[in-house]
């Protein structure tokens, strides 16, 4: 008796202290999450190299690695290793087609060539260049040649001008004294680009990319093009004699609205560069069958039109025999980017279904599209062996962060072949998202999820905070959101959806709002609402939140703005006045096509749609967040949300956050990143907890 009292207090002892670990997710965890990419699979299907990106909370950095995992009959070991040197940043692995060796990418020291490449078996060897590659190694089947781009030789010539390309050739205007002048002249509209801190220079003055071809052993690359325009998306052909590549004759998108891109075709020897494609819309992702002459091309007909699978058979010199045939013209997804199964039979490609991303695949015959793995999760970095017997992928979910799966080329006998994240997480509580689905007016039927507080309680009362994603072409669902898991931790609901304008749903639901931004998918968003409040009757509804990025922040304003439903907003890289938000932005051919032409032709429409237009109705507490290097929607939007609320005294607030562009949300520095998610945070308890009656 005494021992089992003994032995029964050992346990409440060891258990006590466990329970008292367990608590939900904070900002700061962000520092401790590691990230999965760039998979490859190596031609026998023995080892898979990824990178591993880490943060360096310290430094205000991310630290990137090669890894290796090795697989024994398709299953891994479990024991992955670090592959590069763990001073320098690595990562984009590839294999050469027999598999002794592996290139990467990495930045050492004052060396300018960024590829580099290791010895991997029999032995490995020391990281090394390949005399004359210079850009990410493309090797040919037969492993003997590598292509690559960069800009021709006598373009990259030092410049000693640090301002050069400041000046637009073609400009009219003149200085009285050049010395003194260190402005830029611009007569392109595309003088900048999100993401890129710095102005761009004048298009003119940038070379483009031109095709190299080397013996994979070493030696002087051969120049194959000499193109205007960049050239890309290189694929060779099976038997190592013809590349394929991608580009566009009208580069400047100011000369083409199409954005059209064609595929040409030239012989390793050189020679002409062959336009294989002549379609007034874009041809992407082409690859050529392993063991046979047909070549496999995503095809979009005109600007915005669905995207379809196309194969076409090739003649010897790479000249289409016939028309290309459709093989998803009764398929109603959008395919990534395009591979073939070993046998040459199929083509795969990965697509966003009702808020996953799988993969499937087509035969070249044509028939149903088969999707090959499943599950409510996020499918990414697809790579498989050469015999096709081995898949490698990235998983994530709506609980757990990115890690390494291994499954049969079949997509069965999967295995986790990484837990980088497992321990860390372990006694993290992250509450399971529940499916909801809910009717709109015209009858379509719409799709969000919804995640408890940590700690709900039947007998509680919570707020609700609803998440609105940006594009809007993209989707929310299953894959990890920690800025979900941060705010379900402080006590609240959170639901997110994808409303009509969201992709994984078909062509004619991403294109149902185009036009009517706002009006049509503000009902799919409050609708949800009403589904959330009608399962949960814990939902305090004077206790509502909103917050979006980009649409998301649009979405945000205009729902603060349209409906008094809302106690406080977040609103992030957000749009106020898509009029100012045209001359200002890096995209413009985003509302040309889905508000049907440019300001001053739609004048009403641009109006219409602006939040501003109905900003005197805002009540809502909002918390502004900007980067101050966003160009795709910069910050002066947030300024005018900004001074319009202060000057009707609603209680508003903006973050601006330096050295960051669009994308602070998802590559911005880890500090800045963490401050983010602590001023939602802060902010949603602020309103809708400590003093939530201040907003009635």
């Amino acid at each position: 008796m005494r021992r089992a009292i003994g032995a029964l207090l050992m346990v409440l002892s060891l258990a006590a202290p466990a329970a008292a670990q367990k608590r939900g997710l904070l900002p700061e965890d962000y520092y401790k999450e590691v990230t999965i990419s760039d998979v490859a699979v190596s031609p026998s299907g023995t080892l898979v190299a990824f990178t591993v990106t880490t943060v360096v909370e310290k430094e205000n950095r991310r630290h990137y690695e090669v890894w290796l995992e090795r697989l024994v009959g398709g299953v891994p070991d479990g024991h992955p290793f670090r592959f590069t040197d763990a001073i320098s940043e690595s990562s984009n692995p590839c294999w050469s087609p027999d598999g002794t060796t592996l290139s990467f990418s990495s930045a050492r020291g004052d060396d300018t060539n960024t590829t580099w490449f290791a010895r991997v078996w029999p032995l490995p060897g020391e990281s090394h260049h390949v005399a004359g590659v210079e850009g990410t190694p493309v090797w040919s089947p037969d492993g003997n040649w590598i292509a690559y781009t960069r800009p021709a030789p006598e373009d990259r010539a030092p410049v000693k001008n640090a301002h050069a390309g400041w000046i637009a050739g073609d400009a009219l205007s003149h200085t009285l004294d050049a010395t003194r002048f260190d402005g830029r002249v611009i007569t392109s509209a595309r003088y900048k680009r999100d993401g890129m801190l710095e102005l761009l220079p004048d298009p003119a003055s940038r070379k483009p990319l031109q095709l190299f071809v080397v013996p994979a052993r070493g030696g002087r690359p051969r120049q194959l093009t000499p193109s205007t325009f960049d050239v890309g998306s290189i694929t060779w052909s099976h038997d190592s004699r013809l590349i394929v590549v991608t580009g566009s004759e009208r580069q400047s998108p100011e000369a083409d609205p199409q954005m059209t891109h064609d595929i040409y075709a030239i012989s390793r020897d050189g020679g002409a560069l062959r336009r294989l494609t002549n379609n007034p819309g874009a041809e992407r992702s082409p690859s050529w069958s392993p063991v046979r002459n047909q070549l496999a091309f995503v095809l979009t007909p005109v600007r915005n039109a669905k995207q379809n699978v196309v194969v076409v058979d090739l003649a010897s010199d790479g000249r289409f025999m016939g028309q290309p045939r459709n093989l998803t013209a009764d398929w109603d997804l959008t395919p990534g980017d395009l591979s073939w199964t070993a046998d040459g039979g199929a083509v795969r490609f990965d697509a966003e279904t009702h808020g996953n991303v799988h993969l499937f695949e087509v035969a070249t015959t044509g028939g149903t599209v088969r999707q090959v793995t499943t599950g409510d999760r996020t499918l990414s970095s697809i790579a498989a062996s050469a015999d096709g017997r081995v898949l490698a992928y990235v998983v994530d979910d709506a609980l757990t962060p990115t890690e390494l799966y291994v499954a049969r080329g079949d997509g069965g006998a999967e295995h986790r072949a990484t837990s980088f994240n497992e321990a860390w997480l372990r006694n993290v509580v992250r509450m399971l998202p529940e499916r909801l689905t809910w009717t709109v007016g015209d009858g379509t039927p719409i799709e969000g999820w919804l995640v408890k507080p940590v700690g709900f309680r039947k007998d509680g009362k919570y707020p609700l905070v609803l998440k609105i994603h940006g594009g809007p072409h993209t989707q929310y669902g299953n894959t990890w959101s920690s800025a979900f898991h941060i705010l379900s931790n402080a006590g609240m609901f959170v639901l997110y959806c994808n409303p009509r304008g969201s992709t994984g749903y078909g062509y004619r639901f991403a294109y149902a709002t185009r036009g009517r931004w706002g009006e049509t998918d503000s009902e799919d968003l409050l609708k949800g609402l009403d589904a959330a409040i009608a399962r949960y009757p814990e939902i305090d509804t004077k206790r509502l939140g909103v917050s979006g990025g980009s649409y998301g922040g649009y979405m945000t304003n205009w729902l603060t703005a349209t409906t008094t439903r809302f106690a406080a907003a977040v609103t992030s890289r957000t749009i106020a006045n898509w009029e100012s938000w045209y001359g200002a932005s890096d995209d413009q051919g985003l509302t040309d096509y889905e508000f049907y032409g440019a300001p001053w032709e739609q004048r009403d429409l641009y109006r219409r749609l602006s939040p501003i237009s109905y900003v005197e109705h805002v009540r809502a507490p909002t918390l502004i967040i900007e980067g101050e290097n966003d160009y795709r929607t910069p910050m002066a939007e947030g300024e005018q949300w900004f001074m319009a609320l202060k000057k009707q005294y609603v209680p508003v607030e903006m973050v601006r956050y330096p050295r960051s562009s669009h994308s602070l949300s998802r590559t911005g520095e880890p500090w800045l990143l963490v401050d983010r998610l602590e001023r939602i945070r802060s902010w949603f308890v602020q309103w809708l907890i400590e003093s939530p009656m201040m907003t009635m």
